[in-house]
């Protein structure tokens, strides 16, 4: 499945023995395997509609995925549901129980509107609250913002958590000139970030529209990522670069993503189901 040409190979399994790590690896090799930015299971849940797991090209498994919550939502219904109108899937995650929205066209899920949860902003993951206009004693951009060395690059970091950590480069040159492939396996792996962080670089093109490339950790640039798109709507929205609805353009497709400034984010976007097969190893 793809959602906005973030790809991923999806697995509907009740297994916990499998050593998943090792055959996200092999199996979203793009040469030897089948090729793909992530392995995601759907898997049995006692607390919402079912379990989401995500394990990265590198194996390594992340707490968060929009892009990813949104393919395994449209699943999960067009595998179990019929009939038309909303529904509202839960879906627990590492990040916690998160809530998703669907409207329904001839039996089939037609978009989704995934609730992301409430950012977190800086290296204490404090609440992305109280608003911009509303910050009372608190400098937000003060805890927000770090400014890092990268060889003959200096960066100002805007670093947000939307259930995995995300450090957001506002850039006014053409995003496309931008030397990601260079920079950001740096920035990934700073020493700033022991646990290493996804990557965005995005520029501001009106109040509600950006354009962004992303480099996400364990995997490397991808066509898009839904938590990214998140960090920087939210980034923005704290700096008062952007208002509460933006779109957001990727190389891969563009996602729309809600924050009032003070409760959860929202992340909808196109996702579609691209082949079923098996996997033979």
């Amino acid at each position: 499945m793809q959602g906005a040409g973030n790809d991923f190979v999806v697995i509907r399994t009740d297994d916990t023995k499998t050593d998943w790590p090792k055959l996200a690896t092999q199996i979203c090799d793009r040469h030897y395997g089948v090729g793909a930015d992530g392995l995601l299971l759907l898997m049995p849940s006692s607390v919402a509609d079912f379990k989401m797991r995500l394990f990265n090209q590198d194996g390594s498994e992340s707490a968060a995925c929009g892009n990813g919550m949104r393919c395994l939502v449209k699943y999960y219904l067009d595998e179990n549901t019929t009939g038309s109108g909303n529904s509202e899937i839960t879906i627990e995650t590492l990040a916690g129980v998160r809530r998703s929205t669907v409207s329904r066209r001839h039996g089939n899920a037609a978009e989704i509107k995934a609730a992301m949860g409430i950012p977190q902003v800086g290296h204490n993951g404090s609440p992305a609250t109280p608003s911009v206009k509303k910050i009372g004693d608190r400098d937000i951009a003060r805890e927000m913002n770090r400014t890092i060395k990268t060889g003959e690059h200096e960066l100002l970091l805007s670093l947000i958590t939307i259930g995995n950590p995300h450090a957001v480069h506002f850039y006014s040159g053409p995003i496309p000139d931008f030397p990601l492939s260079t920079l950001g396996p740096l920035v990934e792996k700073h020493r700033l970030f022991p646990d290493e962080t996804n990557f965005e670089i995005a520029r501001i093109v009106s109040r509600r529209e950006v354009e962004a490339r992303v480099w996400e950790r364990g995997v490397g640039e991808t066509l898009a990522c839904g938590t990214g798109a998140c960090a920087i709507t939210v980034a923005g929205r704290l700096l008062d670069y952007l208002d509460d609805k933006v779109v957001v353009r990727l190389p891969g497709g563009t996602l729309s993503v809600e924050w009032d400034g003070r409760g959860e984010v929202y992340l909808s976007g196109p996702t579609s189901t691209v082949f079923k097969g098996e996997w033979t190893g």
